[in-house]
């Protein structure tokens, strides 16, 4: 199995990678993860592929392509892992999900001389993953690579990161809930909010935002029948600070609540 996970969206490239895998392992198994990863956006991708790799059986492949340096010196790799592979370009897209699983392997893939500088995803990813489709070990890709790019996603205390807005307008971070926290401070650049917290977003007054707990198991900005990006403008990789108002957390609260939903400085 060969699951795509590009910034591609609707156009004809995503279509032109398949057709080059299926004319080298006619009877692949191709399906996409996600192919609308904001452009360029590597950070994103690389929290996309963290959060779910895992739903996939063993033994299947990613195929990887958020590539803002194609055509550079940057390495082409094929990484194997305990329970998986990998091929991306080495920006880091990977490094996070290739870690988690644990890495075993790594493959600098050999570059064409007659590979595009501007579609390496056709020409080379596409080419490498339909090779270990069709039985070929990761070995026959190229030579072993001594260092992997790495990624980290920003996290010190109740300090973290957006990881991703999705197609509802959420604003993802990747900050855990706290045991029977029902209310939180949150500063995101300028912002400083009270927002509360709901198990299921039926419980949120419309078009008031809060926090729940997502899909990937970290807190979420929403809004009800809304959209949070629309309110808040965040960017991918911003940080983000996200702390309980417990009695004691939050310098000026009374009760352990501060009052009103933006706190403007």
């Amino acid at each position: 199995m060969i699951a795509t996970l590009t910034d591609f969206g609707n156009s004809e490239y995503l279509g032109a990678m398949k057709g080059v895998i299926r004319s080298i392992s006619f009877d692949a198994d191709i399906i996409d993860l996600y192919n609308d990863v904001a452009p360029q956006s590597v950070r994103q991708a690389a929290w996309v592929l963290l959060s779910n790799y895992a739903c996939f059986p063993k033994g299947a492949l990613f195929l990887c392509i958020v590539d803002p340096g194609v055509g550079t010196d940057r390495k082409a790799l094929a990484v194997q892992t305990k329970s998986y592979t990998f091929i991306a370009p080495d920006n880091g897209l990977i490094y996070p999900a290739a870690q988690k699983d644990g890495i075993t392997s790594v493959i600098s893939i050999t570059i064409p001389k007659d590979a595009s500088r501007t579609f390496h995803g056709r020409d080379i990813f596409a080419k490498a993953a339909a090779k270990l489709d069709s039985g070929h070990g990761i070995a026959s890709l190229g030579k072993p690579a001594k260092t992997i790019q790495p990624l980290h996603f920003h996290k010190k205390g109740r300090e973290g990161e957006v990881v991703r807005i999705d197609h509802f307008g959420n604003i993802i971070t990747n900050l855990s809930c706290l045991p029977g926290e029902k209310r939180y401070a949150a500063t995101l650049g300028k912002e400083k909010m009270n927002l509360p917290f709901y198990a299921t977003y039926a419980e949120a007054k419309s078009d008031e935002l809060f926090l729940i707990e997502g899909s990937a198991r970290t807190l979420e900005i929403s809004v009800k029948s809304g959209s949070a990006k629309q309110k808040l403008h965040p960017k991918i990789g911003e940080h983000i600070r996200i702390i309980g108002m417990q009695r004691g957390n939050i310098p000026g609260a009374e009760g352990g609540v501060l009052r009103g939903v933006f706190l403007k400085k």
